[in-house]
């Protein structure tokens, strides 16, 4: 975790993913869905998730990051058509028996 910048790590998450395919996911698997910065790569996901849900008492350990690239759709306004912004969405999946507290976290 310390071959990475703190400041980089805190920017490296953007929010959770929360919809009913990640809460299944989540459920299965012990899975969690972040969406990500464009240019993260997975051991920045792993050492940001590592550092901001572990507490004193409580260690997070990543297990594995899977990232997918997710296109933008296209969206039409009357006549015009536009387009979403392409973003990069993270699951990460946690150890046996670890889960993350959202309320408590931040």
């Amino acid at each position: 975790m310390s071959a990475f910048n703190q400041e980089r790590l805190l920017k490296v998450l953007l929010g959770p993913v929360v919809s009913e395919k990640s809460t299944f996911v989540g459920e299965r698997n012990n899975q969690y869905a972040f969406r990500v910065a464009g240019d993260a790569t997975k051991p920045e996901v792993k050492a940001a998730v590592e550092l901001l849900f572990s507490t004193k008492d409580k260690k997070i350990e990543v297990q594995s990051v899977q990232i997918a690239n997710v296109k933008g759709k296209q969206k039409r306004s009357g006549r015009f058509t536009g387009r979403r912004s392409d973003w990069k969405k993270a699951y990460v999946r946690l150890a046996q028996g670890q889960d993350i507290d959202f309320q408590a976290a931040g």
